[in-house]
């Protein structure tokens, strides 16, 4: 009886795993629906290497002697094999960022950018860091210092931030600075859960990273998330120097809704009417990494998902309004519709595999960059990367946070020196990706 038990355990659980593979290479679309099938892909997709393993592991103590083959035990160790085949096939789709990500950096900024680095990156500069991977949760870091919770506003903990240091520093000035937005759909989010692989990679390298809180809907519907981050930015211009920072080197990144509200903030320096109170601080920033951005909050790119975004989420639960009563106010909110060739460089990160933005809003965002902008305009688009891909340390993660740090020492490096970072690169349209640009909301 006991072995007919773990027999029996053992199928549900390869079954669910199984299930589960499934889901991370085939997520079902859109924003409603398919919230579960995000959730689910993005985190089981991140640890495809941890479920592997674990799987192996489930699956070779069934095959030990002294365990009874059943039908249910070979149903299951057939499930385990297909389970296997796909997991291994996102991990090399994971691995292949690590080649995307350099080809987006030669792409938009030329072959020769590696030689405003402080340094060529070696080989194992570039690989899987698989030892960081074995526990993805664990986010301290002894060589990061985390000065937490620093009013920049009067919002109480909607207008926090938190700075991040070289711990073994004893003297820090004139450090470049990255400022960080969270995500969380204009609705929820918090600076110390996002992001945090990037900002203590590149505090332990020497940089000031700053993550911000900010007033979210409903309660303060849009506008008053991009007001913050420009209150924040300006903060930062004001007192960075104290933490070490160079308040004239700003650059600004997020995901999600912080992708969408660095790029909105980027785009839109000279807004005064998005500077109450302080609308004559400067609110400008050096360069842009969104990560998984939303850039059409009006629909104007056509896109069925940005449209149903626009008339199921956006609408009535960011701007607490409906376009067809004042359309103007979401044209004023879409990134894409606010370029006018004075942007800063962008570094624009996208996946194939995003099912709640579209990867079309990026393509489509970068390539009116690319047209408008005197500025330099990269863009890494990730195969199979769902939306949050980043949220933790992963193979995928890993390698966009090392693209990060090279794009910003090449950019910091060529800023500090006075040359142009306007370089004329010939690049290509963005390839379209059979199957993406259909997602619904």
């Amino acid at each position: 009886m006991p072995a007919t038990i773990v027999a029996v355990s053992y199928l549900p659980r390869q079954a669910v795993l199984a299930a589960l593979t499934a889901n991370a290479l085939r997520p079902v679309p859109g924003l409603r629906i398919g919230f579960p099938s995000f959730i689910a892909g993005w985190i089981f997709g991140e640890l495809a290497p941890q479920v592997l393993a674990l799987s192996a592991v489930d699956s070779a103590a069934q095959l030990r002697p002294s365990r009874r083959s059943t039908p249910q035990t070979r149903l299951g160790l057939g499930l385990a094999a297909v389970t296997t085949a796909g997991l291994a096939h996102l991990i090399r789709q994971s691995q292949q960022v690590k080649d995307r990500v350099e080809e987006a950096l030669v792409e938009g900024l030329g072959v020769d950018y590696v030689e405003q680095l402080d340094a060529v990156p070696a080989p194992a500069d570039l690989a899987t860091p698989w030892r960081r991977l074995v526990n993805p949760f664990n986010f301290t870091n002894p060589a990061v210092k985390v000065d937490r919770n620093i009013a920049y506003a009067e919002f109480g903990r909607r207008s926090m931030l938190d700075i991040y240091r070289p711990a073994d520093v004893i003297s820090l000035a004139d450090a470049p600075v990255l400022l960080q937005v969270h995500g969380g759909g204009w609705r929820i989010g918090a600076k110390h859960r996002q992001a945090i692989p990037l900002m203590q990679h590149m505090a332990q390298r020497g940089w000031v990273c700053v993550a911000i809180t900010y007033r979210l809907a409903p309660r303060d519907p849009f506008p008053a998330h991009v007001i913050d981050v420009k209150r924040a930015i300006a903060w930062v211009k004001e007192h960075i120097a104290d933490y070490g920072g160079n308040p004239d080197y700003v650059v600004i990144t997020g995901g999600s809704a912080g992708g969408h509200l660095s790029s909105l903030a980027a785009v839109t320096p000279d807004v005064k009417e998005w500077q109450p109170g302080f609308e004559d601080a400067d609110t400008s920033v050096q360069a842009a990494i969104p990560h998984y951005g939303i850039y059409d909050f009006a629909g104007s790119t056509g896109l069925r998902n940005a449209i149903r975004m626009r008339d199921g989420f956006l609408g009535p639960k960011v701007l607490m309004k409906r376009w067809k009563d004042d359309p103007e106010a979401f044209e004023a909110a879409s990134p894409i519709l606010r370029i006018d060739g004075d942007e800063p460089d962008f570094f624009v990160i996208h996946g194939t595999g995003d099912t709640l933005v579209d990867v079309g809003q990026a393509r489509m965002f970068v390539e009116k960059l690319r047209r408008v902008s005197k500025k330099s305009v990269v863009y890494a688009e990730l195969p199979g990367a769902q939306h949050a891909f980043d949220t933790f340390p992963s193979i995928r993660s890993a390698h966009v946070v090392r693209a990060i740090e090279r794009y910003l020492g090449w950019h910091w490096n060529t800023w500090r020196a006075g040359l142009p970072v306007d370089h004329e690169v010939e690049v290509s349209p963005p390839v379209t990706t059979e199957g993406a640009g259909t997602s619904e909301g």
